[in-house]
């Protein structure tokens, strides 16, 4: 009987095509009548009636018509062959599994067409024509009508029987959903097990069709891997059931099991991945509403088996890219892109857990060695992606994955990720062995791509990440003169690398602890021989296509000895001034200075070495081989120092006069040449050009203390340090004059300006008409050394005032004076510029009383006094701008405006001096201010962008930085007070806004997306008001490249954001943006008359 069901069957196959099947479909999903096309029945005894209507009317057309006797035929063969309930009480599963029935018939007969068709040969003759086409191929309303059914097959067969945590419930999802979850009858016959483990084994046998396939899992993976996760993996009770109680025999269960995991091999393993973070119970992805958080939380074991299969797709080959686009692409970006995709680059939440997914070793490995050998070169694969597309977002994934993984396993690191990184460059360094198959001449060690990709990596994970971890550092010093060579060479032409080498050492340089710096440039400089370099077999030559590559250098003959050679000192040469090249980008942070000074020590201690040795050497009881030796140690000797006179050379023509950034330097210059002295005058080798910078150099320390620079008790503790080597030069010195000026600056040093005497200021006047002829500043600093007489006397009253206080002083910068004595001064009692010293200081000392009305007075009366540009004032505006920032601290609100007032009026008056000492100050952490102080000082700097007006553009740089950053700051008040200020620069910047344009945008619209606090949300939405409002009609040409993102950001706040501040804040963007577009596009008429004359 079965035989002949299967006979039966088989033929009808072969004669049954697919529009029957399709129109049953069609005829059993119709709405029942309606002419509304839609399938979203709202009333819940309608959609039952609807149900009955459509199955009798299918069994009526089986029954009563002739052209569906085939189909008739091939359904009940299949329900024949089919184990599993198909008639229920409950009409919704009775229409499931109908729809599963016919879905079976419709696979059944494709495969049939599939494997019956055979095509001609095509014609060559006309090789332009189309093949032709499957008979199985579907059309597009064909194709409508399966998802229609699957649809249906989904919600009315997997979802309701889904527990709670299990998917997303159908409640959530639409309203329609919502009627099925209650009309579905789960206490009638079969059980809802049963149920679900029919529909899902039926979809994954439809599915095995090609095309079919494509349509179940494009839509519904996610449902039916919920459906087969809870029927495999979900426990049971502890009791073991009896037979009468079993729904699911333990071999069903383990067949959904190995299905679950045949369809996630099968499938898109980015969907794979994203699927299983949403049945994780991870954070929603971009686009989701208050519906899904009806969600019920994941059940434990459900979390635990998506960890597990998520680890299983990660251990898989290229399982580290399917779960960077499994997270990626779910917020726009990825093979298809979309609107949000430049958004998606700047998200940087989202790169960041990323990194710590991929950084977190999953239980399942074996070991964490193992998983890192695993995905170690995956992660390196994703800086080379060529995509448009995704091209930013790997590589921000790849650089962030990548520090992630050195700051928490820096020895595996160590081991799996930093050697392939640089293999390029270990291969061609002197410590490198190169086998003997590659030391013909002219081969290729190191080809042009391997090359160009080491540096962009490097350049990558070291300047775009931006994060100096030690393991990063120390493995790059070993290459880091390989680098340099490579630089070197690449300044003989053109060629891309340049910029990517020399970004590449200043960011290495900046970062290295001062002495391992200085140790690198020696290196650079080829004092250090020990320093590993370039393979003397290895040499840099020019690509085919504009790149570099390494290759074994060609063998030289005798004759071409002297060609060698002088390639040798030009190259030597070249390296030099190469290397001041590179030290002229380092003056801001010092390191230029303090290299400086290394070769000058350098020189004194190669000339005292080369004296002992050439007197202490009796050439008559050694031998040959000895003096062969020494005379080459002595030659090495003298090759260093030439290098060592060269770089002075090169440093003092390359460098500016700012060389020395700070008072620790110049005194260390200045120790360096009276350390040189002393020697030249121990060893009677004192010429004249060594006078005359031993002058200038004391001539230097006496311009420092007649006042031309600002000193502090901490500078006069670095001066210290030329007490001993001034002493000295006092005693050996043969000229008097050097010697009483020595004696002169020892007295003033030790007495920290209290006293000077007049050869000092004779000193300081000669240096000061040396590198100013004209005697211009002549004035100026006749200016600071009545100044510094001033301060000399004020302090020693203040010292007086202090012993004759009764009382014991506060912990304050200012010494106590009793209140009797204080009378702060206000602008009724002076005319301008009538202040005193007295005056001012008696001001000063009113800043720190305890009183709030006379301390915020003081503050009032200094304010004024910059205002009105009091000289007296302005030249105490470091202490001015202490006061200031102190009271910034104090609780009553009088004071702290107070202060706010006056630190903006100093900006006003010295803005290059005291805005980044504010800027240091807002974007430092809550360790060094609080909360508050930041907030102060953000208003101060706000108060500031007002002031500065159209001058504010040339700080534009460190104030959108400073607001960039602070715009992630972890107290919210702190990012919502950058965003305030950032809206108000970029009112005032108009043009000057497009260089950063992008990087504003980009942070604007990931906070307003992605932020947790209301208020910094708003604070976002508000600048791009302010921006808007400030730009114009200018706004389509500054924002012309990210003028379409803005809008979409603003509409995504209108229809997602709770927040009703925030709404309105958008609303009034798009109003301001709407009144934009319309000047731009309907520009007013202008009734005026053009007059040309012509030629």
């Amino acid at each position: 009987m079965a035989a002949a069901v299967e006979t039966v069957g088989r033929g009808a196959v072969e004669t049954c095509g697919l529009n029957e099947i399709l129109e049953a479909l069609k005829l059993l999903l119709s709405p029942g009548g309606s002419d509304s096309s839609s399938l979203q029945i709202t009333k819940h005894d309608v959609l039952l009636a609807t149900f009955r209507s459509n199955l009798s009317a299918l069994e009526n057309k089986f029954l009563k018509g002739t052209q569906w006797t085939k189909l008739k035929l091939l359904r009940d063969a299949v329900a024949s062959k089919a184990e599993w309930p198909q008639a229920s009480e409950d009409i919704t599963w009775s229409f499931t599994a109908q729809t599963l029935l016919l879905l079976l018939c419709l696979k059944e007969t494709m495969v049939c067409l599939a494997a019956d068709f055979n095509p001609g040969k095509p014609n060559p003759r006309t090789a332009e024509a189309a093949p032709a086409l499957s008979p199985d191929t579907l059309s597009i309303s064909q194709q409508k009508i399966v998802q229609s059914a699957l649809q249906f097959v989904v919600t009315l067969g997997v979802c309701p029987y889904l527990i709670p945590g299990v998917g997303v419930p159908l409640r959530c999802r639409t309203e329609f959903g919502a009627v099925v979850q209650d009309v579905v009858c789960p206490d009638a016959s079969p059980h809802t097990a049963r149920r679900l483990y029919t529909s899902c084994r039926v979809l994954l046998d439809v599915a095995q069709h090609a095309s079919l396939g494509g349509l179940i899992f494009g839509c519904h993976f996610g449902d039916i891997a919920a459906g087969l996760c809870q029927l495999g993996f979900c426990p049971t009770k502890r009791k073991p059931p009896t037979p009468e109680e079993e729904v699911l025999t333990e071999e069903e269960r383990a067949l959904s099991r190995r299905a679950l995991r045949d369809m996630l091999d099968q499938v898109y393993q980015p969907l794979a991945v994203r699927e299983l973070l949403v049945l994780q119970g991870g954070p929603p992805q971009s686009g989701t509403d208050l519906k899904t958080q009806l969600r019920c939380c994941a059940p434990a074991w459900l979390r635990r088996l998506c960890g597990q299969l998520l680890s299983e797709r990660l251990m898989r080959p290229n399982g580290v890219q399917a779960v960077v686009r499994g997270i990626l692409e779910g917020a726009g970006a990825g093979a298809a892109g979309g609107s949000d995709a430049e958004v998606t680059a700047a998200d940087w939440k989202k790169c960041d857990l990323i990194a710590k997914i991929l950084a977190s070793c999953p239980q399942q490995s074996l070991s964490p060695d193992s998983y890192y050998k695993h995905i170690c070169p995956q992660i390196l694969d994703l800086f080379h992606f060529q995509d448009k597309l995704t091209e930013r977002q790997f590589q921000r994934v790849a650089t962030t994955t990548f520090l992630t993984l050195s700051r928490e396993q820096p020895e595996l690191a160590a081991k799996y990720l930093l050697p392939p990184l640089l293999a390029a460059l270990h291969r061609c360094t002197d410590s490198a062995e190169i086998p003997e198959s590659d030391m013909v001449p002219g081969t290729i060690l190191v080809t042009e791509e391997e090359l160009s990709r080491c540096i962009e990596d490097v350049f990558k994970v070291c300047v775009v990440g931006n994060e100096p971890l030690p393991v990063l550092l120390d493995s790059l010093l070993p290459v880091l003169r390989v680098l340099f060579s490579l630089y070197c060479f690449t300044r003989q032409g053109v060629s891309h690398l340049r910029s990517l080498c020399q970004d590449i050492l200043l960011w290495i340089l900046g970062k290295l602890e001062r002495t391992e710096a200085i140790a690198s440039l020696k290196g650079f400089a080829g004092l250090d021989k020990a320093a590993p370099s370039l393979h003397p077999q290895c040499q840099f030559r020019a690509a085919t296509r504009g790149g570099i590559m390494i290759t074994t250098k060609e063998a030289t003959n005798d004759e071409d000895e002297d060609e060698a050679l002088y390639q040798k000192v030009s190259s030597e040469q070249s390296q030099v001034e190469h290397l001041g090249d590179l030290l002229s980008h380092c003056q801001e942070c010092g390191l230029a200075g303090d290299f400086f000074i290394f070769c000058l020590k350098e020189l004194t201690h190669l000339a005292v070495e080369n004296e002992v040795e050439v007197k202490a050497e009796s050439f008559s009881s050694i031998s040959l081989l000895e003096l062969e030796q020494k005379h080459t140690l002595l030659v090495e000797s003298q090759e260093q120092k030439l290098v060592v006179l060269q770089l002075l050379a090169v440093l003092c023509e390359r460098m500016s006069e700012q060389i020395f950034t700070n008072i620790t330097q110049v005194v260390d210059f200045v120790a360096a040449t009276l350390q040189r002295s002393c020697v030249n005058l121990a060893h009677e080798a004192e010429s004249t050009v060594e006078s005359q910078t031993l002058s200038m150099a004391m001539g230097l320390v006496a311009v420092m203390l007649g006042g031309a620079v600002q000193l502090k008790s901490s500078d006069f503790a670095v001066l210290k340090q030329l007490l001993p080597l001034l002493e000295k030069v006092s005693n050996t010195y043969p000229d008097p004059v050097i010697q009483e000026l020595a004696t002169d600056l020892r007295i003033t040093i030790s007495t920290h300006g209290a006293f000077a005497t007049e050869s000092v200021s004779v000193a300081a006047q000669s240096t000061l008409k040396r590198k100013d002829p004209e005697g211009k500043i002549e004035e100026q600093q006749k200016t600071s050394h009545d100044r510094h007489t001033g301060v000399s006397q004020s302090h020693l009253e203040q010292q007086q005032n202090h012993e004759k206080s009764p009382q014991i002083g506060q912990e304050c910068n200012a010494p106590f004076i009793p209140k009797e004595n204080i009378k702060p001064i206000t602008t009724t009692d002076r005319k301008s510029g009538s202040i005193t010293t007295e005056q001012l200081q008696e001001v000063l000392l009113s800043a720190y009383d305890p009183q709030i009305p006379t301390r915020a007075a003081a503050l009032r009366t200094l304010s004024q006094w910059i205002e009105q540009r009091e000289a007296k004032a302005l030249e105490r505006q470091e202490k001015l701008l202490q006061i200031f920032l102190e009271n910034l601290e104090h609780e009553d609100t009088f004071v702290y405006l107070s202060a706010i007032q006056g630190v903006a009026l100093l900006s006003d008056v010295y803005p290059e001096k005291i805005l980044v000492d504010l800027l240091a100050q807002y974007d430092s952490g809550k360790d060094r201010h609080t909360p508050e102080t930041r907030m102060k000082v953000g208003e101060v700097l706000m108060r500031i962008v007002r002031a500065l007006g159209d001058m504010v553009s040339k700080y534009r740089e460190p104030l959108i930085h400073t607001f960039l950053r602070g715009a992630r700051d972890p107290d919210s008040t702190h990012r919502a007070s950058s965003l305030a200020n950032l809206g108000e620069l970029c009112q005032r910047l108009d043009f000057l806004l497009g260089p950063v344009v992008h990087e504003v945008t980009a942070c604007l619209i990931a906070v307003a997306k992605t932020d947790g606090d209301v208020q910094v949300r708003r604070a976002a939405i508000h600048v791009i008001v302010l921006l808007l409002r400030g730009l114009s009609q200018k706004a389509t040409e500054v924002l012309r490249d990210v003028l379409k993102d803005l809008y979409h950001l603003l509409k995504h706040v209108v229809r997602s954001e709770p927040d009703d501040v925030a709404k309105l804040h958008a609303q009034l963007a798009l109003e301001e943006l709407d009144e934009i577009m319309r000047n731009f596009l309907f520009p007013p008429q202008k009734l005026e008359k053009k007059i040309v004359v012509l030629p």
